[in-house]
């Protein structure tokens, strides 16, 4: 059997390969406290790419960046009994305001219990509609685009790091508009961002659809998902976006008046993704050596590697990797040289598993010759290629931009292949039975009823998103 970086591989043992390329990545690790992680800093790079580009889309579309507070009164979800319903097993409750010590020991202070308990924020919309009724007074101030990038908990039973977990970053944001085809345009707009973001930035191939009524988001007129499917052929949600009508603004007094002086209801919308794009990008690209990152999240989007044989040309090889560094750096490309004191084999191989886009190796041989050898982590030695520096550094940034291209091009055609449609339930259950990994499209009608209750609870699938471009149908599958 051919060696891999990560034991075991995808086949053998999907989730437990999926902890170990986070591992040998580098990027979290479990956190002391329950059911959370630490994101370590090359995963927060990732992140951080994610977000800075993310959030130079949303602005150009008027969207401003506020933050509001993580603890939120019980009294706000009490106003939203259908909202907090749908969050009311995940949710932290903040009691008391002290601690005391007693015998050495830390413990609450039984005396310092709170008038009123706070709600960790599950979702900010009881909190930014409160907001809103106040900065909302007339139609001039329409329409409102705010947006957060912050934290949020959900106390999740089963967690496993960037797919569930009790506490996880992401952004929000929280629309109101005069009209309510105003803010369909704006649900809309923003899913199809997401569509667009996931293969233009993460490469990765998406379903987007409106969820079906057992499926929407409480509180919500209509929810909008963005689905992708990981290797296992599981389904990941990886982004929602709701038309909230005037849901929220009745509960929370959202008005303004109309410009011929009467008060209306605002409309408002939400939309949000979070870290779950990490995991998004883990169980769509890698392979079992590790990472596979697409260059425009990779933190490094090209290593150097300087191949060294004990201390013989040593200065002369480093000099000529940082010459290259700093020819890249000027062109804009994220450039790192590894001048660590570690093998060059095991130089290597962690770029691998860290899914570095191009690694490049320069040797006494290379700099005999005036050239570099450089590899795609995508295609693995097979694309290795010698070329003058020169060369590279005028072809460099066309490798990355078809590469990222390629990694999209294999996941669209990952999800085509693991997509089947049929038009009853019982072909699907079929499928199912035999041992079907993927996507199921049928009609939606199919989905009514005990029957799917039945094959819901033994085949552990669940509806995900009617396609909007396949009226009527639904897409059902296992997810995470």
């Amino acid at each position: 059997m051919a060696k891999t970086a990560i034991t075991p591989t995808r086949e053998e043992n999907f989730s437990e390969w999926y902890q170990r390329v986070i591992q040998a990545a580098d990027l979290a690790e479990n956190a002391p406290t329950r059911g959370c992680m630490t994101i370590k800093p090359y995963g927060y790079a990732i992140w951080e790419l994610i977000q800075a580009q993310f959030d130079k889309e949303i602005k150009k579309r008027g969207v401003q960046n506020a933050y509001f507070p993580a603890m939120i009164p019980l009294s706000f979800f009490q106003k939203e009994a259908d909202h907090v319903d749908g969050f009311a097993k995940e949710s932290a409750v903040v009691t008391h305001y002290r601690l005391k010590t007693t015998d050495g020991k830390i413990h609450v202070d039984p005396e310092a219990e709170l008038t009123e308990p706070y709600v960790l924020r599950p979702t900010s919309e009881t909190m930014i509609g409160d907001a809103m009724s106040r900065w909302v007074q007339s139609y001039r101030d329409l329409p409102m685009k705010l947006n957060q990038w912050a934290n949020v908990f959900r106390w999740e039973m089963r967690t496993r790091m960037f797919l569930r977990t009790s506490e996880f970053l992401w952004q929000e944001g929280h629309c109101a508009f005069a009209t309510p085809q105003d803010a369909h345009d704006n649900a809309m707009e923003f899913l199809n961002l997401y569509h667009d973001f996931g293969r233009d930035v993460l490469a990765v191939a998406s379903f987007i659809g409106e969820k079906t009524p057992e499926e929407r988001f409480p509180g919500a007129d209509h929810t909008y998902g963005f689905e992708t499917m990981a290797q296992d052929g599981k389904a990941l949600q990886s982004g929602t976006s709701h038309d909230l009508g005037q849901h929220f603004s009745k509960t929370f007094n959202i008005t303004f008046q109309n410009v011929e002086g009467k008060e209306e209801n605002a409309y408002t919308t939400s939309w949000g993704f979070s870290t779950r794009l990490m995991g998004a990008l883990i169980v769509s690209h890698s392979d079992d050596d590790g990472l596979i990152l697409p260059p425009m999240v990779a933190p490094h989007q090209v290593v150097i590697l300087p191949f060294l044989r004990g201390d013989d040309r040593k200065e002369e090889i480093e000099n000529a990797c940082r010459e290259l560094n700093n020819q890249l750096i000027d062109l804009g490309i994220r450039s790192l040289v590894d001048d660590s004191d570690d093998r060059s084999s095991d130089k290597m191989w962690k770029w691998i598993k860290k899914g570095a886009p191009i690694r490049v190796e320069i040797g006494a041989r290379e700099l005999d010759a005036g050239t570099l050898s450089y590899v795609r982590r995508d295609l693995g030695k097979v694309s290795k290629e010698d070329l003058s520096v020169v060369d590279f550094v005028a072809k460099v940034q066309s490798v990355l931009d078809q590469m990222q291209k390629d990694i999209y091009a294999k996941h669209v055609q990952f999800t085509q292949d693991h997509t089947v449609k049929v038009s009853t339930l019982a072909e699907a259950e079929a499928k199912l039975k035999d041992g079907f990994a993927g996507f199921i499209q049928l009609p939606v009608t199919e989905t009514e009823g005990d029957a799917f209750e039945k094959l819901k609870e033994e085949y552990k699938v669940s509806r995900r998103c009617m396609p909007m471009d396949a009226e009527g149908d639904v897409i059902i599958a296992k997810s995470y």
